[in-house]
């Protein structure tokens, strides 16, 4: 039933039109129902776990090895060039020295992503450990 607002019956309604604010309310609901499930999907990593042992303490570390990826495609060695080849003969190697050597990458700033991204899997398909990264060359750090 409408109520007027005057004593008289052809007053104005003042009833609320709620018909936009149920669309809106729907369409809020479809968008969170549509993102709810994409903000669930997991991404597996292999965290290292806490433990109560501290590490064993390594007289003589072995040195750490740089590898220098260029933003030409060349790779360094410890400031030696070698093929992408060699590179994989010698982490293949050097995966093997106990105790394992750290490998450092060291980027250019202009290095294409995909050739850092290969070297890491090659450093892991080699069984290599350590990894770990130094600043870009010419960064000034």
């Amino acid at each position: 039933m409408a109520f007027s607002a005057g004593s008289s019956g052809g007053g104005a309604m003042s009833d609320i039109n709620v018909t936009p604010l149920v669309d809106v309310m729907l369409v809020l609901l479809i968008i969170f129902m549509i993102t709810a499930p994409m903000l669930t999907h997991r991404i597996k990593i292999d965290l290292p776990q806490p433990t109560n042992n501290p590490p064993p303490q390594i007289e003589n570390p072995p040195d750490p090895i740089t590898l220098s990826v260029r933003s030409s495609g060349q790779y360094y060695w410890n400031d030696q060039l070698v093929s992408e080849e060699q590179l994989q003969q010698m982490m293949t190697l050097s995966s093997k020295k106990n105790p394992q050597p750290e490998l450092q990458i060291q980027a250019d700033k202009t290095a294409k992503y995909q050739l850092v991204a290969t070297v890491m899997a090659d450093a892991k398909n080699a069984g290599l450990q350590k990894i770990g990264f130094q600043p870009p060359r010419g960064s000034g750090q």
